[in-house]
């Protein structure tokens, strides 16, 4: 019984150690591993991929752009603290899309004595020449290549072949030999030859040689740069006909508009100082030169001119300039908020910018705005901007397009989340399970109707007919005749007449609209692998949709939904009928899709 005892104790010693030296270092690696797989999963989902070319993609996981088929990358980290409608977009991003700010307002902020005008480059008028043909002919040659060639004073520009001048020339010939005899007419048919601008060794060379030349030299009467070619190689010309316009860019103008209250503080030969994007560092100083004694009645404006020295070239005409002027003792003026008409965008009820929230960093975020008068290509921020603030000034709608992607607050989507005109379709719409049910669409959701002219609409309808074929050559898994409908629509595309909207805001969506639909189409049309094209389709689809809902085409159509399209993300299109032939998957899964809205 002892002996039974002991070996109890013993094996219960063993189990004791036994835990403490394996069981422990078990649980310990148990714990490691489960450490290191909360590590690698937080970082796994903190990880998005992205598309170099079009940052606006961002995915949980590797794979390939939707839109151009590239590889994913890893997309950049450290947007956790971005707040919930900001949108952080890459440097490579920023480039691609040339996006541009601009500071606001007076940058100081203190200087209560210094009013702030808004204004832009323009070329000195007094600097300008034509230089003009003196004679009829046809122009043999031209030695002006393109617009911005420097020329000199004395430069050959063209060479002429004038008829009327070798008559002229064999008149003076003729004269030559009675010049003795008739001086009165020899003098007349030199001085004649003089109007034509030629010097006096010209006419004594062909009086010599008594040969008639043919073709004719034209000279640079001053120096500058090319800003105009009004002629080509070949073109015949009238006596005083331009051939080329040239601007002296050493001097420019800058020229502002004051407001009506502005304008007591105002005077011709004030100093003034001026800043541009391009130098934000560098302070050009100028003299205002000329105020315009007219008031413009729309902007309720006057014109303010300072001549700038432009010697070193830094000055390009149509810079958008900020000019500083001191006031007279007891001024007082309140901050003037501009901004460029590109910086702003519009829904019909409102007028949006986007902010530049962090200064060293690019992350944006909407910002609805009050506009006051709009003054050429600049508005007057009356409310929603403060002094100091950074707005994009170009490239406002790629900034839009990716916040939309991105399910953030955006131009089309006032309150945040997917809206139906980004790269995701558009399922702001209610996805609702029933045919009967789609039909009854929460249309409140979808795009805002604009009213545009019935011609817009039909050349509108000519682009949906060509997506409607590209569709049918998808559903029957017919590659080239997707192929040839997706170079048909960008030729449809070329045939619509942005000039036929009058109204700014349905020009600015068209405008956005059609370079997404463009980009689409020549896509497909490069392409001759059905699945690149199917891709390429989701993308077109969803800006085919937009256009329809905001321009409309005088005809009733369907937006369809197939939960299963790109990898189960889901995908729309449009359709003529009710009865669902999926151009995703073609025979494979003809019928597999639901009736979500239709467009009436």
């Amino acid at each position: 019984m002892k002996k039974y005892i002991i070996y109890i104790a013993i094996l219960i010693i063993g189990l004791v150690l036994g835990y403490v030296i394996f069981g422990r270092s078990a649980e310990g690696s148990a714990n490691t591993k489960n450490v290191s797989d909360m590590t690698e999963n937080s970082t796994m989902e903190k990880q998005m991929w992205t598309c170099s070319m079009h940052p606006q993609i961002m995915q949980p996981e590797p794979g390939d752009c939707p839109i151009c088929g590239m590889d994913l990358i890893p997309a950049e980290t450290g947007a956790e603290g971005l707040a919930m409608n900001e949108i952080k977009m890459s440097d490579n991003a920023m480039a691609l899309a040339n996006i541009q700010t601009t500071i606001v307002g007076n940058i100081s902020g203190s200087d209560d004595n210094t009013m702030a005008l808004s204004g832009k480059i323009m070329a000195n008028e007094e600097a300008n020449a034509v230089q003009a043909s003196y004679f009829e002919g046809r122009i043999e040659k031209l030695n002006v290549n393109f617009t911005g060639e420097e020329v000199r004073r004395g430069q050959l520009l063209a060479t002429i072949y004038a008829p009327t001048l070798v008559a002229a020339q064999q008149e003076l010939l003729t004269a030559s030999d009675l010049k003795e005899s008739q001086p009165a007419l020899y003098k007349a048919v030199r001085n004649k030859l003089k109007l034509w601008k030629l010097s006096e060794s010209q006419i004594d060379q062909i009086e010599r040689s008594g040969k008639v030349r043919e073709n004719f030299p034209i000279y640079a009467t001053v120096s500058g740069t090319v800003s105009q070619k009004m002629a080509e190689e070949g073109d015949y010309v009238k006596q005083g006909q331009p051939i080329v316009k040239v601007s002296d860019l050493g001097t420019v103008w800058a020229m502002f508009d004051a407001y009506e209250r502005q304008i007591s503080q105002l005077n011709e030969g004030q100093k003034i100082t001026v800043t541009t994007n391009a130098y934000p560092n560098k302070e050009f100083e100028a003299t205002v030169s000329f105020i315009d004694p007219t008031l413009n009645t729309k902007s309720r404006t006057v014109a303010v001119r300072a001549t700038l020295n432009n010697k070193e070239d830094l000055l390009k005409p149509g810079m958008f300039v900020t000019g500083k002027v001191a006031m007279a003792k007891g001024g007082q003026m309140e901050t003037q908020i501009t901004v460029p008409a590109t910086a702003v965008m519009w829904t019909g009820e409102r007028s949006l910018v986007y902010v530049k929230t962090n200064p060293n960093e690019p992350v944006f975020e909407m910002r609805a705005v009050t506009l006051g008068t709009k003054n050429g290509d600049v508005y007057t921020i009356t409310e929603g901007l403060s002094n100091g603030e950074e707005v994009v000034t170009n490239g406002t709608f790629t900034v839009d397009a990716a916040a939309q992607l991105q399910g953030k607050k955006s131009m089309m989507n006032a309150t945040g989340g997917k809206t139906m005109t980004g790269h995701e379709g558009h399922s702001g719409m209610q996805e609702n399970s029933s045919g009967e049910n789609a039909d009854k669409t929460n249309h409140s959701q979808m795009n805002e109707r604009i009213k545009v002219s019935s011609k817009f609409q039909n050349q509108l309808k000519q682009v949906f007919d060509d997506y409607i074929l590209l569709k049918d050559a998808l559903v029957n898994d017919d590659a080239r005749g997707a192929q040839q409908a997706g170079k048909q629509i960008d030729q449809s595309l070329k045939k619509v007449d942005m000039k036929l909207l009058s109204d700014e805001k349905a020009h600015n969506h068209w405008m956005t609209i059609q370079k997404e639909l463009k980009t689409s189409a020549n896509a497909i049309g490069n392409s001759t692998d059905i699945a690149t094209q199917r891709g390429h389709f989701k993308h077109l689809s969803a800006h085919m949709i937009s256009s329809v809902e905001l321009f409309g085409i005088n005809q009733k159509v369907y937006s369809e939904f197939c939960p299963m399209a790109d990898n189960n993300k889901g995908a729309y299109w449009l359709s003529l009928e009710k009865e669902i032939k999926n151009p995703y998957y073609g025979e494979d899964m003809l019928s597999c899709g639901e009736v979500k809205a239709t467009i009436q």
